[in-house]
């Protein structure tokens, strides 16, 4: 049985790399790039793909701990190249399908964590289409034509950012969107992310699939200045749905202490292993808008992060916030507010996650600038979330095959520049 599963897997793999060949025979990209906007009402980072034949846009909520891309398929979804998984065929083997309905095709528990909820959905192929990118200028259009989804329900689309009908699954399954597409255009297991603080159209961040460089305006690599952590895998799914045994295809790192003015606050140490039943440890997730601490450590950062600013009027709070202050009393710099800076510090005191001023302060109102961590209660299923606030201006490159973080600086602080200035217009 173990031989007809990997042979099944190797033939699914070689039958999206040579599909990809068979349509761009000319031409193999070096990487694929998405753009990703922040929606100013939901605070998502959202991105689109061309998916169907003929080809429609399809906006998706970028999930980065996600299994799979899923669209809502009973509203609106039409396509002539669309192909059910039929059950136990390699698709469905790939995507460990979980059932197989009485019409023969294989299906899985779809996720929105947005909204906590889980139904089940079938799985399937059409052709999405993506731009390529040589790191410095986008490139020409390529397709996939049988690349796997699963299709959700429309009531998973409650909750999502207007006009999005899915989601965007970049976690470390093998149907998520950065090992298809390393395995329909022989790339390297990597993809790179830079979420954009602004609202504004023509400020987009990016997601790159492959490897490097990465060039921003004003002709910065930023894959030349990447510190480098291991990835850890929780043993235990951290999905809304799973079966026993499922391991969690979210990024964890591996997170020893945390400094605010550059000095250790105090916490229990064993919050941030994580433990036997999935419990604790650090995430990074991109549908968390803020950091989410559990309540002990929340504690201790708010205590040290108000005790480094002693001249700080602190007035009420405004939810999700606990901690805000009179930004009258915060001076501005030209890399932020003036405040304590708040690191993670990883596996020695010289690799360090630093959030400095621009991802730490929340403006809310004129008068008023809050803390952007958020208390996530006495025992939540992980201790820290890094949500999308705090990973705004910072390149992240994911390496699936070597299980490591590489992160640049603060873009803003480092080069004065953000992830708004990569260049999305061809020469």
């Amino acid at each position: 049985m173990a031989l007809s599963h990997n042979f099944l897997l190797l033939c699914s793999v070689f039958l999206f790399i040579s599909s990809a060949t068979i349509a761009q025979t000319s031409f193999r990209p070096k990487a694929l790039l998405l753009p990703v906007s922040k929606d100013a009402a939901t605070l998502q980072y959202v991105t689109q793909i061309k998916q169907r034949t003929p080809l429609v846009p399809v906006k998706l909520t970028v999930h980065l701990g996600g299994e799979t891309l899923w669209v809502d398929c009973e509203k609106g979804f039409v396509s002539s190249s669309f192909k059910p998984a039929r059950c136990g065929s390699a698709q469905c083997s790939l995507a460990t399908a979980d059932a197989c309905s009485n019409l023969n095709v294989c299906g899985q528990s779809v996720d929105n964590p947005i909204i906590r909820t889980s139904t089940h959905g079938d799985i399937g192929q059409d052709v999405v289409s993506l731009q390529s990118t040589d790191g410095s200028n986008p490139g020409k259009v390529v397709k996939v034509p049988n690349f796997i989804f699963t299709c959700g329900a429309t009531l998973l689309v409650r909750g999502l950012a207007n006009g999005v009908t899915g989601m965007a699954g970049l976690g470390r399954s093998k149907i998520a969107l950065p090992t298809q597409l390393a395995a329909a255009f022989s790339f390297k297991r990597k993809f790179a992310l830079c979420l954009s603080s602004s609202t504004s159209s023509d400020e987009n961040g990016i997601i790159i699939f492959g490897d490097g460089p990465y060039v921003i305006r004003p002709g910065f690599d930023i894959s030349k200045s990447l510190t480098y952590t291991p990835l850890f895998i929780n043993p235990v799914s951290t999905a809304g749905a799973f079966s026993l045994g499922d391991k969690s295809f979210e990024y964890f790192i591996g997170v020893k202490s945390v400094n605010v003015s550059g000095k250790a606050i105090p916490l229990n140490k064993t919050l941030l292993s994580i433990d036997s039943n999935g419990i604790g440890g650090t995430k990074i997730s991109t549908v968390d808008p803020y950091t989410v601490l559990e309540t002990s450590i929340y504690n201790a950062v708010v205590s040290a992060f108000v005790n480094g600013m002693p001249t700080v009027k602190r007035v009420s709070s405004v939810a999700p916030f606990g901690a805000c202050f009179d930004s009258r009393d915060i001076f501005t710099t030209r890399i932020g507010y003036a405040v304590p800076w708040i690191d993670l510090v990883l596996q020695s005191q010289n690799v360090k996650f630093s959030v400095t001023g621009a991802n730490s302060m929340v403006r809310v109102s004129d008068n008023v600038l809050c803390l952007g961590f958020v208390d996530g209660g006495v025992n939540p299923r992980t201790s820290i979330v890094v949500g999308g606030y705090q990973l705004e201006n910072n390149l992240l490159q994911f390496d699936l095959a070597s299980s490591r973080l590489g992160f640049s600086p603060s873009l803003i602080v480092e080069y004065r520049t953000n992830c708004g200035n990569f260049n999305f217009t061809s020469n």
